[in-house]
């Protein structure tokens, strides 16, 4: 029987590539294609809203999102969505 043991370290080194990867994915913008994706702060601005009124809306189910790492990110859809009676 061959035995391997994963140590934190490996584990650590595995999230960190992991993330780094899919941040690289969520950030691509390729071939004229609209953002997919966007941040917490490119939201604010679109929504002309403040930092309270945004979490409020992910608290209340309002406005799907995704967290990877510490950063928060929305789909552009489901913020195109939101002046025709909210995202559930």
């Amino acid at each position: 029987m061959n035995l391997e043991i994963i140590t934190k370290e490996d584990l650590r080194k595995f999230e960190s590539r992991l993330l780094t990867k899919i941040k690289k994915l969520v950030q691509l913008n390729g071939h004229g294609v609209s953002k997919q994706w966007l941040k917490s702060n490119d939201v604010r601005k679109l929504l002309k809203i403040s930092p309270g009124t945004l979490q409020n809306l992910r608290i209340n189910g309002t406005l799907r999102y995704t967290k990877i790492g510490s950063i928060v990110y929305y789909k552009q859809e489901d913020i195109n969505k939101l002046p025709e009676g909210g995202v559930k």
